[in-house]
């Protein structure tokens, strides 16, 4: 495997005021901390550009929209500071999916695991197919999704929230995920990038100005994601550390 892809690829287009980020990586679409951070400063950048109204977030493939943070870098960390950066990684992009003043829009194609949920659930809107099952696996491996936690709770409920964590071996439907309120829009498979882009379409002919008064009311009330989702980090960060994480990633790369 080339050095390039196992950093991962991030790539943007635009169709008029329309911004369309592909994200990959040959393993599941798994995060490495390099491409999350690529991610978070597009998403920045996109924010500040003015002659963009809406974007679009997406993954490469059919199978896995995002199967979360990488295992090999999880494995190469040593000590708290540097499980916390890792970490803080997801914090930062969900922080600044959150404080974008462009409406995001998600297209899930595939199975999401962990950070990859989180992800989804900082979308504005989501489009998914029926094969996009998710699951929260983070229990199985020592940790726990505290990062993505307020996310993940914010659209389908503490309770549901709760549920997946708990049954961190067991995949949730689609449906399950478009009925607890994850999903916006079922798709078939066959219509996703159609339905994707007419909806996109759409919102870039409303006013931007509007656009953007609008996400921030969708986003009130989670001021505190700044410091609180480092807080969490820090957790995670440490719990990593364990022998019971370590030999659970071992068997996990098997």
């Amino acid at each position: 495997m080339s050095l390039e892809n196992i950093k991962g690829s991030l790539e943007t287009s635009f169709q008029n005021t329309i911004a369309i980020v592909q994200f990959g990586h040959p393993a599941s679409n798994s995060f490495p901390r390099e491409l999350l951070d690529k991610l978070t400063t597009k998403i920045n950048e996109l924010s500040r550009n003015e002659r963009v109204s809406v974007i679009i977030l997406k993954s490469q493939g059919v199978k896995a929209f995002c199967s979360g943070a990488s295992f090999d870098e999880l494995l190469q960390v040593e000590n708290e500071e540097q499980g916390t950066k890792f970490f803080s990684g997801f914090a930062h992009l969900l922080n600044a999916m959150r404080n974008c003043n462009k409406l995001i829009i998600g297209r899930v194609q595939g199975k999401a695991v962990g950070g990859g949920v989180g992800i989804i659930a900082a979308c504005d809107y989501v489009f998914a197919a029926p094969e996009s099952d998710v699951k929260l696996s983070e229990l199985a491996i020592g940790i726990g999704p505290f990062v993505i936690e307020p996310a993940v709770s914010r659209k389908i409920g503490k309770t549901a929230m709760a549920e997946m964590t708990l049954t961190a071996h067991e995949w949730k439907s689609a449906d399950w995920a478009f009925q607890k309120g994850l999903y916006s829009v079922l798709s078939n498979s066959e219509n996703l990038d159609n339905d994707v882009q007419n909806f996109a379409q759409k919102l870039s002919l409303y006013n931007p100005e509007a656009l953007q008064e609008m996400k921030k009311i969708i986003w009130e009330g989670t001021e505190q994601w700044e410091s609180l989702l480092i807080e969490r980090a820090s957790i995670t960060g440490k719990l990593v550390l364990s022998d019971f994480s370590r030999n659970a990633l071992r068997q996990f790369k098997k």
